[in-house]
């Protein structure tokens, strides 16, 4: 079965180099791709209690255009791709990002969403956009891989995976780690920043069942200690020139600790590399 991979556009410069991104991340694999946009009606609000219907002037122009954006992007691609293995597919609706992100993934049985970090109005102060920050932490059903403004294709060597040990994992949640990894033959760095003397018993426990889940993947422990863990996970990216950042979105927290506005800033915006939020589903 193809994989299925849902990919949300504005139709922007970023939106298209996520895109690019996806497809070149999963060249050697059969998939198929959605392509989503979520289009809005100049006039009305999301949550309008009388929407606009189908049949209305302001619908169908609003939809027409989108699905002429989306035409055209599939015009685009198919200049530069041949790929066999490869399926496109597009839809058109009106809705909010998340939630016609989250109906789709359910329509399509979506295994993986891929998306640029900002849209047509992003700041250029912030990396992570408040549109990919909530789709990040909105979405459960499976992983979201965030691809920031202008970051060029190139095949994933490292990935990193910080962690506290405090949690225990399950095969599952890293599938998609693990898979991207064995796809590249990409190394696993998981990086634990020190907040304690030493492990907890618990923590222990947690490493060594790590361990046991990545034995057939390539990979290495890292600790670093006296630093806030932002900046340590940014300082071990830069001066390794890692690929890529996994981790385990537990409790739909960790995102807005790290991408926040002032740890972005203070981060010096190097944490400019594709994101991967792996899902807690218990």
């Amino acid at each position: 079965m193809n994989k299925r991979i849902l990919l949300p556009t504005d139709f922007s410069k970023n939106a298209l180099n996520a895109v690019r991104y996806a497809v070149d991340l999963y060249r050697d694999v059969p998939c198929d791709f959605y392509f989503l946009n979520a289009f809005r009606i100049s006039g009305y609000s999301i949550d309008s209690l009388t929407p606009p219907e189908p049949g209305d002037i302001a619908y169908e122009s609003a939809r027409k255009e989108s699905e002429a954006g989306l035409a055209r992007l599939l015009e685009l691609l198919d200049l530069h791709n041949d790929n066999p293995r490869h399926e496109y597919h597009t839809i058109a609706t009106y809705n909010s990002l998340l939630y016609a992100i989250q109906a789709n993934i359910a329509q399509y049985d979506i295994d993986l969403v891929v998306m640029g970090t900002k849209g047509i109005t992003g700041a250029e102060s912030l990396i992570f956009g408040t549109n990919t920050i909530n789709v990040m932490e909105g979405v459960t059903e499976c992983p979201v891989l965030a691809v920031p403004q202008d970051y060029r294709y190139t095949q994933p060597r490292e990935i990193v995976f910080p962690t506290d040990f405090k949690a225990t994992y399950k095969r599952r949640e890293l599938n998609y780690m693990l898979e991207i990894a064995k796809l590249h033959q990409a190394f696993i760095r998981v990086l634990h920043i020190k907040k304690e003397s030493r492990l907890s018993r618990e923590q222990e426990s947690n490493r060594e069942l790590l361990a046991a889940i990545l034995e057939d993947s390539d990979h290495s422990f890292h600790t670093l200690e006296d630093i806030k863990v932002h900046k340590g996970i940014g300082a071990f990216v830069e001066s390794r020139e890692s690929d890529m950042v996994a981790f385990i979105n537990r409790k739909h927290t960790f995102l807005g600790k790290i991408l926040s506005k002032p740890l972005v800033n203070e981060l010096g915006y190097h944490y400019n590399m594709p994101l991967l939020a792996l899902n807690d589903h218990r």
